[in-house]
């Protein structure tokens, strides 16, 4: 399993730019499906067929957060906007890549006043990535405008956890990745959507399950945890509790039947979990509650550390939990 979250999270693949990781998963899954395909906005859709009346969604997104450049000084320097949620804050120092060549962030300060300014209300407009080149034009050849980026950062083996970028939401697609794997002739008909640009709106959920007659759809996406010091005191998520069973977060409030289900599901099959109120964010479960006519929908969540930074954290356990728990609904 960690082979696998490491192969997924060193592709660079950020929204709207899901091509390298789509062609990573197809080869992983392509001899354990029945069919697959990819739609026309670049959602890869797999499908495992069952015997059952009943057709259950499972969804990961495959992009993750990044950067695209925007400016280029005309000694070199690049400037960017965020794709998705990227805290400038977070970005001081840290190592980005565009087109595989590496870049570090830095921001303007020209006085101690001013560096002293810029460095408490920082914004895009004060940011610069330096690629090491001296002029305009050496950058444009490397990164012209409109070159995406992502974060620069190795995967970490910590034993019973593991750090990396992109694990929003490349763990989902490992978890389902591996649900695949083990799914052998399910009692109900599974589709597992590996979906684009959920970082930027949701966009691949909104019509990944268009053309099916869904019953249930379930978005596997990271949470936050809040078992670190001075953490969110009235959120409860943490590692090394199992997954988490979504009620609401800043975007959706679940399906009351999923909810029940899953809760069923896990206690049926001894699934170790936990019960999930987001104060803030999203997940692809308002794209498939909007579908259509509507379709049941709620998430499994993995608590996060660290979350759209370069180094995410996650607790194995929890990981091989919710393999456990995808296999179990599919055959509910």
């Amino acid at each position: 399993m960690k082979d696998l979250i490491k192969k997924l999270t060193e592709i660079n693949s950020p929204s709207g730019r899901e091509k390298k990781i789509r062609e990573i998963i197809i080869d992983e899954i392509k001899e354990y499906v029945d069919e697959y395909k990819v739609d026309k906005l670049g959602n890869l859709i797999a499908i495992k067929k069952g015997s059952g009346e009943k057709t259950i969604l499972f969804d990961a997104h495959m992009d993750e957060i990044g950067l695209v450049v925007t400016h280029i000084t005309d000694s070199g320097f690049l400037r960017v906007e965020p794709v998705g949620g990227v805290n400038p804050k977070i970005l001081i120092g840290a190592k980005v890549q565009f087109n595989g060549h590496i870049g570090v962030i830095g921001f303007e300060g020209e006085t101690m006043e001013e560096y002293s300014k810029n460095m408490n209300n920082l914004s895009f407009d004060v940011l610069f990535v330096d690629i090491g080149v001296s002029s305009k034009e050496e950058a444009e050849k490397i990164a012209p405008i409109g070159t995406f980026g992502t974060y620069y950062a190795q995967f970490n083996d910590l034993g019973d956890k593991v750090i990396s970028k992109a694990l929003d939401d490349r763990i989902g697609c490992a978890i389902m990745i591996e649900a695949i794997k083990i799914i052998d002739t399910p009692k109900n008909t599974i589709i597992f959507a590996f979906t684009v640009q959920e970082e930027v709106g949701l966009i691949g959920a909104s019509v990944a399950g268009y053309n099916y007659d869904i019953d249930m759809a379930i978005a596997l996406d990271v949470t936050a945890s809040a078992d670190t010091p001075k953490a969110f005191k009235r959120m409860s998520m943490k590692l090394n509790e199992g997954p988490c069973i979504k009620i609401k977060d800043g975007y959706t409030v679940s399906d009351k039947f999923v909810v029940d289900t899953l809760k069923e599901v896990a206690e049926k099959n001894n699934i170790k979990y936990q019960m999930e109120v987001l104060l803030f964010g999203g997940t692809n479960a308002g794209g498939y509650q909007t579908t259509k006519s509507g379709i049941p929908s709620g998430t499994i969540s993995i608590p996060t550390r660290y979350i759209h930074t370069p180094h995410e954290m996650v607790s194995v356990a929890d990981v091989e939990e919710t393999v456990k728990f995808v296999v179990a609904l599919s055959n509910n």
